[in-house]
C-alpha cells in the first residue's frame, strides 16, 4: 500500500489533484489508515494509470469517470480504445511533423477540402446503420422516419457549425480517408465518442 505522497512522487501527480480526485469519485483511495492518510494499493494504480491516458487528450473528468464505470466496457476494451487513439495521435504529429518538413523544403502542398455530397451520404449511412435501438427510436420520433433525417442532415450539412464539427473530425483522425473508417467502423464506441467532437445536426 502507498500513501498519497508516495502515489504523487511515482507519478508527477501532485497531492491536490489526488485528493480532487478522490472528492469526485474518479480514484478513490484503497483504504485509509488509522491516522486517516489515503492508502492506494496496486488496482488504485492501475486506474489512475487509466485515467492519465485519458486525461493525454484532454478529455473531461467527469468524462472519463463515466467512460470507467461503464458497466458494458471491461479493462481490456479500455485500454485497446486508448492503444488505438494513442496510435492515431502517433500518427497525427507524425504527419504534422512532416507538413513542417514540406514547408521547410518549400514542398507543402495545402488541401483543406473537406467532404462532398456523396461522401456526406455515405457518412450519415453508416451513422444510420451503428445507431442504437434508442437512438434510431428518438431520430424516428423526432423526423418522422430515417429518410427524413438523412435528407436533414445532408441539406445541414453546409451549416458553417457543422463543417467546423467536419473539420475537428478529420483533424483528429488525420485525413478524409480514416474519419470516414471511424465513421463506418465505430469499434469502441462509448470510449472514442468520449475523444472526439460528436457530428452536431441542428
Amino acid at each position: 500500500m502507498r500513501t498519497v505522497k508516495d502515489v504523487s512522487k511515482l507519478t508527477g501527480i501532485s497531492v491536490r489533484t489526488l485528493h480532487y480526485y478522490d472528492e469526485i469519485g474518479l480514484l478513490k483511495p484503497t483504504s485509509c489508515s488509522a491516522a486517516g492518510y489515503r492508502l492506494y494499493d496496486d488496482k488504485a494504480l492501475e486506474r489512475l494509470q487509466q485515467i492519465l491516458f485519458f486525461r493525454e487528450f484532454d478529455m473531461p473528468l467527469l468524462e472519463i469517470k463515466a467512460v470507467m464505470e461503464n458497466p458494458a466496457l471491461d479493462r481490456d476494451t479500455i485500454l485497446r480504445s486508448q492503444k488505438k487513439m494513442l496510435q492515431l495521435k502517433k500518427d497525427r504529429l507524425n504527419r504534422l511533423i512532416s507538413s513542417i518538413d514540406d514547408i521547410l523544403k518549400g514542398e507543402n502542398e495545402m488541401d483543406f477540402a473537406m467532404f462532398d455530397k456523396a461522401e456526406i451520404e455515405e457518412m450519415c449511412r453508416a451513422i444510420v446503420e451503428n445507431l442504437k435501438e434508442e437512438a434510431l427510436a428518438g431520430i424516428t420520433s423526432e423526423y418522422g422516419n430515417l429518410e427524413n433525417f438523412q435528407k436533414h442532415f445532408v441539406e445541414n450539412a453546409s451549416d458553417p457549425s457543422v463543417q467546423e464539427n467536419f473539420k475537428k473530425v478529420v483533424e483528429w483522425y488525420g485525413n478524409k480517408d480514416a474519419a470516414m473508417n471511424a465513421v463506418k467502423n465505430p469499434n469502441g464506441a462509448e470510449v472514442v465518442q468520449a475523444y472526439q467532437t460528436a457530428f452536431t445536426i441542428k
